[in-house]
């Protein structure tokens, strides 16, 4: 079912579940997030890599967390769900800000429990290998909790956000990872043997 939504395009992809803090500077959209909080509406991240793609995400106004005296805002967002834009008119009528119908997409976020357990395996190698501090036993993680920090290009988020299963993202985030991890290994092996250079080595003798 169609439903309408204020559009507001962006050179990122927002996924649902993840806080996202916005500065809000330009006129048409200081206008929207006024909009949004007055009507107590949400409004639609739309996706903006060379072109404004066919996918965004709703996302929920949360917090106007700072008003600046000439009317820049510091918001709080939370992603939501994904959508298909069905039609895109910019301006709205009567506002200075995009908008139009959408068609949300099924959000499924369940897994088989080993694809799960894969996921979460090829995560912490790459997150170790990377030297990045976090705990992943103490919080619940699903595909879209760190796609943002897992080496993904924006057109791979893209591709990531709009694949319509939870374990259709976890095969793509594993296939990732399967790539990523060999030429993460390459590097710290390269830091290593710059850091060998003008030290003296020591080598194990060898037996004839």
């Amino acid at each position: 079912m169609a439903q309408k939504l204020f559009f507001f395009p962006l050179k990122l992809v927002a996924f649902p579940g993840e806080n996202l803090n916005l500065h809000i500077f330009e006129p048409r959209y200081k206008q929207m997030i006024k909009d949004c909080h007055e009507l107590d509406k949400c409004f639609g991240i739309c996706t903006f890599l060379d072109k404004l793609m066919k996918y965004g995400t709703e996302v929920e106004l949360v917090e106007i967390y700072k008003t600046y005296d000439d009317g820049r805002m510091d918001i709080k967002t939370k992603g939501k769900r994904p959508f298909k834009i069905l039609d895109f008119h910019n301006p709205l009528a009567d506002k200075l800000y995009a908008g139009g119908k959408v068609e949300f997409l099924p959000l499924d976020m369940t897994s088989d429990r080993d694809k799960n357990m894969e996921f979460k395996q090829r995560l912490k190698e790459v997150f170790q290998l990377l030297q990045y501090p976090v705990d992943l036993s103490r919080e619940t993680i699903n595909s879209f909790t760190y796609a943002h920090k897992v080496g993904l290009k924006p057109e791979q988020e893209y591709e990531l956000l709009i694949l319509e299963t939870e374990n259709k993202r976890l095969e793509y985030l594993i296939k990732h990872f399967d790539k990523i991890i060999p030429l993460i290994k390459e590097i710290e092996s390269a830091k290593n043997k710059i850091k060998m250079n003008g030290h003296f080595k020591y080598f194990d003798p060898l037996n004839f």
